[in-house]
């Protein structure tokens, strides 16, 4: 019985080539042999999958004929039409280019690669150092390079809820934040190693920062320098690692964080600190804080934009008559001019009295809505007030 394609995948018969596509790439990033969890047979897995799926001629014909497909293993992914330049830009794992050495090369989404360099290929796709070395394959040594980078882990972004009052997010304000995360060592200074103690050279790697590794993948085995993973690429490691982080440069601790609100910042929009997230390891990049924005609601204004909706209560005189009022606004109390026969739901528009413009010039407005108060106990003298009115057509 062959394998079920579709079920590898994680994707419906009906599934479109796109969305095949962007399965794959999903499944590849998270089984990458060179990613902690990654799992090489798996990945060897996805691949053959997504070169049937992938491919409108064989998947018409797998669909036809069921899970099993003859006549497909030995073949390369390209020509299922596989791109791996597309996978490379999609992915991040950065750009393969033509050495000169002269070997067969075959050009591929808009980029020449060397069937003799695959060794290259596969190194930059799974990661390695800068330098030339010594890589073995079919029983002749040939010079592959590859790009050395050391691999101090970043920390993790942190991501909080922050609820604020309504005229906190109106004016702006200044806030403060106690967060529990993952801090540098005070005591190492985030080295992870003990102070006063000596560095000595990788006994994983012997100094070199690097391991040959062979990754098992569907073009067959390929040797690549990889980070060794003891030191993260630097070749050396403390002789005593700190006695409070135990060599990982960081602790569990409380930061105080001061967070600027700015004025006119409405509820679901995001705040984003840099390097406010939790420390890396061993000298690693400290990764975000993302804060995201609540508003507590207010009694008597509604926030819809930048406008400022409210509802102004009138007596019937006053609404027959005219007055003058006194409303709330944001910034305090104003006189509003009720003219005569005002109807209730008559809004007026106050300029410029609503939440200032976050990405803009200039601030909202508000708008009031006129409702008439109808009294429920009238006294005998009002009642009679307004029978008299009745009388007059009123």
């Amino acid at each position: 019985m062959g394998k079920d394609y579709y079920k590898i995948l994680e994707v419906d018969r009906g599934t479109t080539p796109d969305e095949i596509k962007k399965a794959f790439y999903k499944k590849a990033h998270e089984y990458h042999p060179d990613k902690p969890g990654g799992n090489a047979e798996k990945f060897k897995e996805i691949n053959e999958a997504y070169q049937v799926l992938g491919n409108l001629e064989r998947k018409k014909q797998y669909d036809q004929f069921g899970t099993t497909f003859e006549g497909f293993g030995g073949q390369g992914a390209y020509e299922a039409g596989f791109d791996w330049a597309d996978l490379f830009r999609q992915g991040g794992f950065g750009r393969a280019e033509r050495d000169g050495r002269g070997t067969s090369e075959f050009r591929m989404g808009g980029f020449d690669f060397d069937f003799g360099d695959l060794s290259d290929l596969f190194s930059d796709f799974f990661g390695g150092a800068e330098r030339d070395s010594q890589v073995e394959q079919g029983g002749t040594r040939r010079s592959s390079r590859v790009r050395r980078t050391t691999r101090a882990r970043p920390g993790q972004d942190i991501e909080i809820d922050l609820t604020i009052d309504f005229s906190e997010a109106a004016f702006g304000a200044e806030k403060i934040l106690d967060i529990t995360k993952l801090i540098v060592c005070s005591h190492c200074q985030g080295s992870g190693a003990e102070p006063g103690a000596k560095m000595e050279s990788c006994k994983t790697c012997k100094g070199s920062g690097q391991v040959v590794v062979t990754q098992q993948t569907f073009f067959g085995a390929f040797q690549s320098v990889s980070t060794c993973q003891a030191c993260l690429g630097e070749g050396r490691l403390p002789s005593s690692n700190c006695g409070v982080c135990l060599g990982k440069g960081r602790v569990k601790g409380k930061e105080r964080i001061k967070v600027k609100i700015p004025a006119g910042i409405a509820a679901g929009e995001t705040l984003k600190l840099s390097g406010k997230g939790e420390a890396g390891e061993k000298g690693g990049t400290a990764g975000d804080l993302y804060i995201n924005i609540r508003l507590r609601p207010h009694p008597e204004f509604k926030r819809v934009d930048d406008d400022i909706y409210s509802t102004v209560y009138l007596s019937f005189t006053q609404a027959c008559l005219g007055a003058k009022v006194r409303v709330k606004t944001l910034k305090g109390e104003v006189n509003l001019k009720i003219p005569a026969s005002t109807p209730s739901g008559k809004e007026f528009i106050l300029r410029g009295e609503g939440v200032p413009r976050l990405h803009g010039h200039g601030r909202g407005d508000q708008i009031m809505t006129v409702k008439v108060r109808v009294p429920d106990n009238l006294t005998k003298s009002q009642k009679k007030l307004l029978e008299e009115l009745a009388r007059e057509g009123l």
